[in-house]
């Protein structure tokens, strides 16, 4: 199918925006296509992602009767796209984004340019005359399209200017999800709370979009380099639409220093991780590297070394990096480094796959220089990062041995006792205080208890027939098992299961009241941990539904929370179709058709789980007793799996407990 739109078509709309639109789920729309022949065909776009006109889909929505609300902000992002191919859409925002600010500054003359015929050609000067700070001139002839360009005026008229900003920013992202790496906006504010309060001047040395720099308060100076224009452009649009004092400089911070002469007050800084061709070979001797030459494998080290050759003596740097930074051992020259000379201050777990937060400062010289550093672990609340770098601050959990408990899961470890071969910096490895004895009677009585319901949850199955000795025949399925089967392919025709999609591609960053359950909730049984603000076309969990993602599926307890990214929900007729029975068997056709409890670890289906076609998972026909039964045993399965893996995690943790106390001195064992 080809990728061009014809020019017929003044905006188009995906599959996703269809559903948004109607303000149902993506499978209703897939549906739709199937079932409807006057469905409009597609005008664009891929096989796998078609586009739609969005004028022909709006006739059709009316004439079958189906509600919709098409805002001024989607009628300006549909004929935005459409007027430029994906390749360009970012730059064809940017123009949106440079028009709203010359809206901002020269209203009299958008009042003359908006009543003159010339609009299309007079717009791009009028434009780039008040808009010289942008960090690159965008190519391409701009706006061009005069609907489009009083859309926009009419959108900011509306709705303010900065907030028509934000709008097009948003769907943008969305858009282009895959190729732009965005900071979750709980962290911005943790970083730019911790590191700007008192900042006159902060620095982002890999600002992307711009989070970070817009969770810090005015007035503040702000400066930040990205090394894609089009990006670069647009964070400098959304910080100047705030109302922020910024400079942002297109470029490759590492190769190209836009700020070689400045230090900033804070520095805040998300950076790319685990790249290769960062400028290893170029950069060798270069006067950033104060605490020793980056590995070519380390580049996050020589984003840490940046950001602190750009803070004032005593300024602060939040910078996010991956969990293996802590500990790697081509790293443990620097990092030994950093903690001899003060630089570096805290090492938080923000979540078990990270990223980490380090927390470190710049020092003064002639200053005294800690004994200790801040570990602590943040994954299950936020609010721990600020609470006990706080304490840290305030020397409340240093005592005469050097390491005494900060609040709510931190710890104050010797930086003495961490230069050894390695030098790992990891959390993990040091809030469990080595050889504590309090701890060996707790974790042996969580390991016994965990141990002991698995008896409870082991089904009594019965075997009908002994196999023979190699495995092969000698059995036989219980009645009616082989006998009439279906589908869920059939079973959805047949109006007995209903199949909903998530219509999230990736976890909003905004957090909000309505409880999202994500594929690592349902893998390990958890409760919902995410959240968001509510939305239209959201699919809310009901009892009795069954849940699944690429790996397993269950019977959900998280009634009235949504469905995170890649989940979908199997709603059945509990009067034909047991819940428990049918998510047995879609876990059994998850895992491929081999029962592989191992498969329910969390992120599992992040590392190459292959999808499974659930579609055509066969469903015995069995009556609602036999099903009933046959769901129980399932669920009492399930209840195995989940009590396995956490005596698994129970028995690390004892055995961890007791080496450490016996190599402490702290635990005896039996004579």
């Amino acid at each position: 199918m080809s990728h061009e739109i014809p020019a017929a078509h003044e905006a188009t709309v995906n599959a996703g925006e269809i559903a948004r639109l109607a303000d149902v789920g993506r499978a209703a729309v897939s549906n739709w296509r199937r079932r409807y022949e006057d469905f409009p065909q597609p005008v664009g776009g891929t096989a796998s992602s078609p586009l739609f006109s969005l004028p022909e889909i709006e006739a059709w929505l009316r004439r079958n009767g189906k509600s919709f609300e098409l805002s001024i902000g989607d009628r300006v992002w549909q004929r935005l796209r459409a007027s430029a191919g994906d390749l360009r859409l970012g730059e064809m925002v940017g123009h949106a984004g440079a028009f709203l600010l010359y809206l901002r500054r020269d209203p009299a003359g958008w009042e003359r340019l908006a009543r003159d015929p010339g609009l299309a050609v007079r717009l791009g000067p009028a434009v780039e005359a008040v808009t010289g700070d942008l960090p690159a001139r965008l190519p391409g002839p701009g706006l061009t399209d005069p609907k489009l360009i009083h859309l926009i005026a009419e959108m900011a008229a509306r709705q303010g200017d900065a907030a028509a900003f934000e709008f097009l920013c948003e769907r943008y992202t969305e858009a282009h999800s895959r190729r732009l790496a965005v900071t979750r906006h709980d962290l911005a504010a943790v970083m730019t709370r911790l590191a700007c309060a008192d900042a006159k001047s902060v620095l982002d040395p890999a600002c992307g979009m711009g989070t970070l720099l817009l969770g810090v308060p005015r007035p503040v100076r702000l400066l930040g380099q990205e090394v894609n224009e089009t990006v670069a452009v647009l964070t400098a649009v959304r910080l100047l639409l705030h109302g922020h004092s910024a400079w942002i400089v297109a470029g490759d911070t590492l190769r190209a220093d836009g700020f070689v002469e400045e230090r900033a007050d804070a520095v805040v800084c998300d950076p790319p991780f685990n790249e290769r061709a960062w400028g290893h070979e170029e950069l060798v001797g270069d006067p950033r590297w104060g605490y020793g030459m980056p590995p070519r494998g380390e580049s996050e080290l020589a984003w840490v070394q940046h950001c602190l050759a750009h803070v004032r003596p005593g300024g602060p740097v939040a910078i996010l990096m991956p969990v293996a930074a802590a500990g790697r051992r081509s790293g443990r020259r620097i990092r030994s480094n950093l903690l001899r000379g003060g630089a570096l201050r805290a090492v938080i777990t923000l979540s078990a796959g990270g990223p980490d937060l380090w927390l470190l400062r710049r020092p003064v010289p002639g200053e005294a220089r800690s004994a200790t550093f801040l570990v602590a672990d943040a994954s299950d609340d936020l609010s721990v990062v600020e609470s006990a770098w706080r304490a840290c601050l305030a020397g409340a959990e240093q005592a005469e041995s050097g390491s005494s408990e900060a609040p709510r899961g931190g710890r104050a470890v010797r930086i003495v006792d961490v230069l050894d071969d390695e030098v790992d910096v990891a959390p993990a490895r040091h809030l469990s205080a080595p050889g504590d004895a309090r701890e060996f009677p707790i974790v042996r009585d969580r390991f016994r208890t965990a141990v002991a319901a698995l008896a409870d949850a082991v089904p009594d199955l019965a075997v009908l027939a002994e196999a023979s000795a190699d495995g092969v025949g000698g059995t036989r399925a219980a009645d009616g098992w082989d006998g009439s089967a279906t589908t869920i392919a059939e079973l959805a025709k047949a109006g007995m299961v209903t199949v909903r999609h998530s219509s999230l591609k990736a976890l909003p960053e905004a957090h909000g009241p309505v409880r999202v359950l994500t594929v690592d909730d349902l893998a390990v049984g958890g409760p919902p941990s995410g959240s968001m603000p509510s939305g239209g076309g959201l699919v809310t969990i009901q009892p009795g539904d069954i849940v699944a993602s690429a790996i397993t599926a269950r019977v959900a307890e998280a009634e009235g929370a949504v469905l995170g990214p890649h989940l979908s929900v199997f709603r059945v007729d509990p009067g034909r179709i047991d819940p428990e029975f049918l998510a047995g068997l879609l876990r059994f056709a998850a895992s491929g058709g081999t029962s592989r409890p191992g498969t329910s670890r969390v992120g599992a289906s992040r590392v190459g789980v292959s999808r499974v076609d659930v579609r055509r998972t066969r469903v015995p026909r069995l009556p609602m007793a036999r099903q009933r039964a046959y769901g129980r045993a399932f669920r009492r399965l399930l209840a195995l799996e989940d009590g396995l893996r956490e005596v698994n995690a129970a028995g690390e943790t004892l055995a961890r407990a007791g080496v450490e106390g016996l190599i402490s001195g702290t635990l005896l064992p039996p004579a």
